[in-house]
């Protein structure tokens, strides 16, 4: 399937699983009259392929070690990223960020190294399902960088366009989507 028909099956996929209209309160707070809960593409067995297609190939040319970005929304999208680029021949290693450190165990705040492995002078991206102010996404970025990753980029599934953008870029921060949500709205 050529990019822009796996970019349009995509689009389909999450439209029906994954987009609603209605009042929500957002992860900010905020109330929306629309939402976007990606679990259920990133768990649809075709969702998923074309999910991690298209995100690997956003990522395969810019020099990248790892992905990885804040817990849930980012785990299944990294690990199928990672199991991808294995299978391509150009292996990208995932990890996840847990929004606060286990209180037993290792108590890591870093989750899918192996033991005395880091993100030490990786060069990684931070990716999430969905992006609003871009707050969570600057929180997995705070930690990389705390544990020596180097953060090349953000990129998102779906840009809700309410001022991600802007936080980034006030970071310093490339940042890129796969969707816009004006592209649902729209349509």
């Amino acid at each position: 399937m050529s990019k822009s028909a796996s970019r349009a099956r995509l689009a389909e996929i999450i439209r029906k699983r994954s987009f609603g209209l209605g009042e929500v309160t957002l992860a900010s707070g905020r109330k929306s009259n629309f939402y976007f809960n990606l679990k259920p593409t990133m768990l649809d067995p075709e969702g998923a392929t074309l999910l991690a297609e298209l995100t690997y190939e956003a990522l395969k040319d810019d020099g990248l070690d790892s992905v990885g970005g804040l817990e849930m929304g980012a785990v299944p999208l990294a690990g199928a990223v990672a199991q991808l680029s294995w299978i391509k021949g150009h292996p990208i290693a995932a990890f996840f960020v847990r929004k606060k450190p286990k209180e037993h165990g290792a108590r890591l705040a870093v989750e899918g190294l192996a033991k005395n492995e880091t993100l030490q002078g990786k060069r990684v991206a931070i990716i999430e399902d969905v992006t609003t102010t871009g707050d969570s996404a600057l929180k997995a970025v705070e930690t990389a960088r705390e544990a020596g990753a180097e953060v090349a980029l953000v990129l998102t599934m779906v840009d809700r366009e309410e001022g991600a953008a802007e936080t980034f870029a006030k970071a310093g921060l490339p940042f890129r989507w796969l969707y816009r949500a004006s592209e649902f709205l729209n349509s």
